[in-house]
């Protein structure tokens, strides 16, 4: 939070600031060509979503045949993400690359969706989605200061799930401010291939859920699961082996 508002309210042009923080890049070229295809962002129907194929992946490291780009899709740092082939992103995602230390911090594999409203956030961490992964609505995945998160593939994430990798401040020094302290190294999220979360699933930072394992409704996901085990509850644990 407070290197962002200092990025914001530095020292510095508006355009100077705008083209490190949300384009990641002092390319005027670059400025530019990300200028213009913030004209397709809303833009409606049929020939919104042809001009978007069509120009929008010339903005990204990498972007595969056949991706589609839904209404209202919101790109950071576009330089430092991958989709693979036939992604589909849907209306008002947020696809957020942003980070000082990674040369490529987002990637999405071949055939993934985003739903509506899905985040994926990178503040100065890295995440990596697999091939054939379905993001549903209102999914937020962020990595912090180098605790990447990994989706395995053929993964089905439920609406409104957590995925966080260093997501807890250091509190040891009360005297300190909260938001002022350094984020904890938590070694990351990694979900392993063919995993379910329900609906409402959080997963916390330093936890494996293990191949073919599910987690119920609404769980918070604090220590690992085995592969192929299903968990349940506040704090989630395992009920039960899928045999």
């Amino acid at each position: 939070m407070e290197k962002t508002h200092k990025a914001v309210t530095g020292k510095g042009s508006p355009l100077t600031k705008y083209r490190r923080l949300i384009i990641g890049s002092d390319s005027f070229a670059t400025f530019l060509y990300y200028e213009f295809c913030q004209l397709f962002v809303f833009f409606p129907g049929a020939l919104g979503m042809v001009l978007r194929k069509l120009f929008w992946p010339r903005m990204f490291s990498r972007c595969g045949r056949g991706t589609v780009f839904g209404f209202g899709v919101v790109v950071r740092q576009p330089k430092k993400i991958a989709l693979g082939d036939s992604v589909v992103i849907s209306e008002y995602c947020i696809l957020d690359g942003r980070s000082e230390k990674e040369v490529l911090s987002l990637e999405v594999g071949d055939r993934s969706i985003l739903s509506n409203n899905v985040m994926l956030s990178c503040k100065n961490g890295s995440i990596s989605v697999g091939k054939d992964v379905g993001l549903n609505a209102q999914t937020i995945i962020q990595s912090t200061t180098g605790n990447a998160v990994t989706i395995g593939d053929n993964c089905v994430i439920g609406q409104r799930c957590l995925v966080i990798g260093g997501g807890n401040y250091d509190i040891s020094n009360r005297n300190d401010l909260i938001r002022t302290s350094p984020i904890v190294d938590d070694g990351g999220v990694t979900v392993e291939n063919n995993v379910w979360l329900g609906a409402n699933v959080s997963v916390l930072g330093g936890v494996t859920v293990g191949q073919g394992s599910v987690a119920g409704t609404g769980a918070v996901v604090s220590r690992s699961v085995p592969p192929f085990s299903v968990c349940l509850g506040v704090p989630a644990k395992v009920v039960r082996e899928r045999t």
